[in-house]
């Protein structure tokens, strides 16, 4: 099995982040031209300030999708778990996902929430299935899973010798 079929996982979560960020800045960027060509206001406020601001958030969100679709795209490539900043945007996107799918269960409906709950549970799961050194959990050994927290030696074993037999008197 070569390396970009053991971690399809990432590579898919990479793919799902990165559409997802270019498909939220682009809701945005139109619903704030729809706000600007029809000049709508709400409760007094300016709409190009409305229009402006949802711009503005829907390059800022796309732009956090796209980082959080690198770091799991940087785990698919290295087959290594996410460490230091790219685990937190990991971490941070699996968060958002499940209070936006929380909250949109009842304005947008259940699609969105179980879309939600999709991309949350992937993310999840590349966390979840990538030991420290050996990639996906047990891959390089053969093994279940996971050896624990022991250190990895890359030192040859010595060899083991013979047993002695007692020398007759």
């Amino acid at each position: 099995m070569g390396p970009v079929a053991r971690r399809p996982v990432a590579w898919v979560v990479a793919v799902v982040l990165f559409a997802e960020a270019f498909a939220v800045a682009g809701l945005n960027w139109f619903l704030g031209e729809l706000v600007h060509r029809q000049q709508m206001s709400l409760a007094g406020l300016d709409s190009n300030m409305m229009s402006t601001s949802s711009k503005a958030g829907g390059v800022v969100f796309g732009l956090y999708f796209a980082l959080c679709g690198l770091a799991a795209l940087l785990v698919a490539v290295r087959g290594r778990r996410p460490a230091g900043l790219g685990r937190a945007l990991l971490i941070s996107a699996a968060v958002v996902h499940g209070l936006l799918g929380a909250f949109a269960w009842g304005p947008v409906g259940w699609k969105a929430f179980l879309f939600m709950v999709a991309v949350l549970g992937l993310i999840v799961l590349l966390l979840m299935t990538y030991d420290r050194k050996e990639g996906p959990a047990g891959a390089a050994q053969g093994g279940d899973g996971p050896q624990g927290d022991a250190p990895v030696s890359d030192a040859p074993s010595a060899p083991v010798a013979p047993p002695v037999e007692p020398s007759a008197p």
